[in-house]
């Protein structure tokens, strides 16, 4: 049953790509590969689509990082090589945050050394009645001494890489994490970590297009801290990109987040970058009592969200 459902998103994708409508849309579309290990050579048919400008690459702070102090952008020069060759753009995702109950890929230096309070904290899914489950784990970026050597990643990167990559975007900002006096975690301080990083990476790419991933914020509902309201302020001062790691249309979720912000300030921002991934074709328009079709979710996009930039998942088998 799954291998269907992961086939039938595949033949809407190629009819996505392949349309005329999406091809009259004034927006650049990039297809998403995430996680380490991938072979880029996998997506080719993809890649040579002429409505495809470019790749959007996941990669994981551990793969980047092995020691500290030590880089390895060798995932990212043969990327790089291998899209510039096929006269593509690349536009890169730096993960500090990640959604298996095993995966802890931050390098390892950051969770032995006392200074960096553990480094890394489970995210926790507390529905239902059964005790909370693992599902994920965040970088504790509200600890000073972690966010200073993700800025350090950050910079080096911009050395190598700025002008080079056509950009870079830093995760959503959703995470469910549970206070407690160990982590040191309070929900103004990871606001203001990731405004802090958010300028930093704009501060360091100077010439390539820099977005932060925007969907909630800890602690806060209708923008009722003003945590919303002040990263778009932030970013339309400082001009940085925002985008977001799903498209679903009128989502009750986030439109009472991040939704009706991009309605708003699109027309302020320079870029704005959606990611329209396979599960949101699973949800139903309550209009028609149907999935959203390819043509419901560009159009909101692009219309309502003002999405200069749909990055689409695909299937590289």
């Amino acid at each position: 049953m799954r291998f269907r459902i992961v086939y039938m998103y595949l033949v809407i994708f190629m009819g996505v790509i392949s349309s005329h409508a999406l091809a009259s849309q004034p927006v650049q579309n990039f297809i998403f590969i995430g996680g380490d290990g991938i072979n880029i050579s996998k997506y080719q048919k993809y890649i040579d689509d002429p409505s495809i400008v470019g790749v959007q690459v996941s990669y994981s702070w551990k793969l980047l990082q092995p020691a500290k102090g030590i880089y390895n952008f060798q995932p990212i020069q043969y990327d790089l090589d291998y899209l510039t060759a096929h006269h593509k753009k690349l536009f890169i995702q730096i993960q500090d945050r990640f959604f298996m109950p095993n995966a802890k890929n931050i390098p390892a230096y950051l969770m032995s050394d006392p200074i960096y309070g553990g480094g890394i904290v489970p995210q926790m899914d507390n529905s239902g009645e059964n005790k909370a489950q693992v599902e994920g784990w965040v970088a504790m970026q509200w600890n000073m001494n972690v966010r200073e050597q993700y800025q350090s990643l950050l910079q080096a990167l911009a050395k190598e890489y700025d002008g080079k990559i056509y950009g870079i975007n830093l995760p959503e900002t959703a995470i469910d994490v549970v206070n407690t006096k160990q982590n040191g975690f309070s929900n103004s301080g990871y606001f203001q970590a990731e405004i802090d990083n958010m300028l930093a990476a704009k501060r360091f790419f100077k010439k390539s297009v820099v977005v932060q991933y925007v969907n909630f914020f800890p602690g806060e509902w209708d923008n009722d801290k003003g945590y919303m309201s002040t990263l778009f302020s932030t970013a339309i001062a400082n001009g940085v990109g925002l985008g977001g790691p799903d498209v679903v249309p009128y989502k009750n979720g986030q439109m009472h987040n991040s939704y009706p912000f991009f309605n708003r300030y699109h027309t302020k921002l320079d870029v704005v970058a959606m990611a329209i991934q396979l599960p949101d074709y699973t949800y139903i328009n309550p209009n028609t009592k149907k999935p959203f079709t390819k043509t419901e979710l560009i159009d909101f996009a692009t219309h309502y969200l003002g999405a200069n930039i749909l990055f689409w998942e695909v299937d590289g088998d």
